[in-house]
């Protein structure tokens, strides 16, 4: 078993309020799961009105699949346009 994890750090210089903020994240994580059938979640930077850190996890049996996945999810962050990617970190765990 694999595990892709990415954890994406977005910039929103639209959002002048937690609320508008919260609007465009909750928007893009509802698309991904959607989308990739992965587990995401804003997982740091809940109180900051213009920035955000998205996490991402996805399960796979070829670890091919679980790379591949993680950077069609950074690409379509990064094509989004509601939010500024400033920096993404990708991880590849293996598990017997």
């Amino acid at each position: 078993m694999v595990i892709g994890v990415c954890r994406i750090a977005l910039a929103i210089d639209n959002a002048y309020s937690l609320k508008e903020k919260r609007h465009i994240i909750k928007s893009i994580i509802e698309r991904l799961r959607s989308r990739f059938n992965a587990s995401v979640a804003e997982v740091d930077m809940n109180d900051k009105w213009q920035r955000a850190l998205i996490g991402v996890a996805c399960v796979s049996n070829e670890a091919g699949h679980a790379d591949s996945m993680m950077a069609s999810i950074v690409n379509f962050v990064e094509n989004d346009g509601r939010a500024v990617m400033l920096d993404y970190s990708t991880e590849t765990i293996y598990v017997d």
